[in-house]
């Protein structure tokens, strides 16, 4: 009888194991489908992905446009179908070119700019933008609006003019600085040397508000997120950073900061990079970037790219969550507001990711967590990217105002 009863409840407690993992399913695959209707509906702005630069450095036909084909298997993490399936609406897409090279950064740069430019031309799921109304227009043709983001205000080589000139070939947003300090600006990379902005550092900011071109500050210095601040009459984005509170990384932003950006109205655009979010993947990662780049000091892009491989490949990195993005989400909002959250996910700038977020087709996973920590959608279309839209808007207005004055 003792042995009946036992069989019975172990019986039993199968049975409540399996409706209690049916349930916690159902409520999984609720939360997604949730999330992927919410993504047909809003626009999903990205901050940040570097895909010129993979076309660039693609070992089978470097710099090949036309071979580096979105519409089949590409050896990154982006292409049409996963862009699709991710529901991405807006893309700035990153116009990288390394500090480290030294010299030709003007060339390079105009290089990226026409590889981006190609690219967008290529295909008519693209729709190139330049403005919100832009951006709302290519979402109501179902094209993905695509921005171009500069990454490094080396490439400006001290120069107003040649930022003028690339705000005309349609540069939406400028990085400071990159992975080396400036003659105007510090970054975060490098032991300061200016305390963040010089004056001309001063004058490129205010130049790039009177332009309506936001003040990137992912890539600076702490004294140079607290400088754009105070001179920017525009707001600020991050397009890929995260809380350093979460992860106590110099590329991420302190709460010093985030307790700030309510005032200018910016917004930190949350980026997946492994290390940048994770403390026991930066412990091994983070030594390791600032190795490539001492090692890349001078050398080609290209040279630069093997030593990084080099480097970068031979790491043994334990794996993170999607679940420790959205710790720096809620983060953030909890220190600067929800109107002051985004998404920059630096896909095919990097190759290490939370386990669920290898590519851009797994936006909706990270909404479908955010969903089950009781995220409204009302919040969730802020995060989307009406926050970094308002951001935008916000410039284009300060440029009109300031060109009338």
């Amino acid at each position: 009888m003792r042995t009946l009863r036992r069989g019975l409840l172990v019986a039993c407690g199968l049975v409540t194991f399996a409706v209690m993992s049916t349930a916690a399913h159902a409520d999984e695959d609720e939360a997604l489908a949730h999330a992927r209707q919410l993504l047909k509906k809003v626009i999903l702005v990205d901050g940040h992905n570097d895909l010129p630069w993979a076309i660039r450095l693609d070992k089978k036909a470097p710099g090949d446009v036309a071979a580096y084909d979105l519409n089949g298997t590409v050896s990154g993490q982006t292409d049409l179908k996963r862009l699709e399936k991710g529901g991405v609406g807006a893309q700035f897409w990153s116009v990288y070119i390394p500090g480290e090279i030294g010299t030709g950064y003007a060339r390079t740069q105009l290089e990226q700019i026409d590889i981006a430019r190609r690219m967008i031309a290529r295909y008519p799921e693209f729709q190139f933008a330049t403005s919100v109304a832009d951006i709302r227009a290519a979402h109501r043709k179902g094209r993905l609006a695509s921005l171009l983001g500069m990454e490094g205000g080396h490439a400006i080589e001290n120069s107003l003019g040649a930022l003028r000139a690339y705000y005309d070939l349609g540069v939406r947003y400028m990085t400071l600085t990159h992975n080396v300090n400036l003659d105007w600006a510090d970054s975060a990379a490098k032991p300061p040397e200016h305390g963040g902005l010089t004056k001309f550092g001063e004058e490129v900011v205010l130049e790039m508000n009177k332009l309506g071109m936001l003040v990137d500050l992912s890539h600076v210095s702490e004294g140079t997120m607290d400088d754009a601040l105070r001179v920017s009459k525009a707001p600020v984005i991050f397009s890929h950073s995260s809380a350093r509170a979460i992860c106590d990384v110099a590329r991420n932003v302190p709460d010093s900061i985030l307790k700030r950006l309510p005032e200018n109205g910016g917004v930190v655009m949350v980026t997946f990079v492994a290390g940048f979010i994770d403390p026991e993947v930066a412990k091994i990662q983070i030594p390791a970037i600032a190795e490539v780049g001492r090692r890349s000091q001078g050398k080609s892009p290209e040279e630069a790219e093997k030593i990084a491989e080099e480097i970068m490949g031979n790491l043994k990195l334990p794996k993170t969550s999607i679940a420790k993005v959205a710790d720096h989400i809620e983060h953030i909002r909890k220190v600067a507001g929800v109107k002051h959250i985004g998404l920059g996910g630096d896909y095919d700038g990097n190759s290490d990711w939370p386990v669920g977020l290898e590519d851009v087709s797994t936006y909706p996973l990270l909404f479908a967590e955010l969903i089950r920590r009781g995220w409204s959608d009302e919040d969730l279309t802020l995060l989307a990217g009406e926050n970094v839209l308002r951001a935008l808007a916000k410039a284009e207005e300060v440029s009109r105002q300031l060109s009338k004055s």
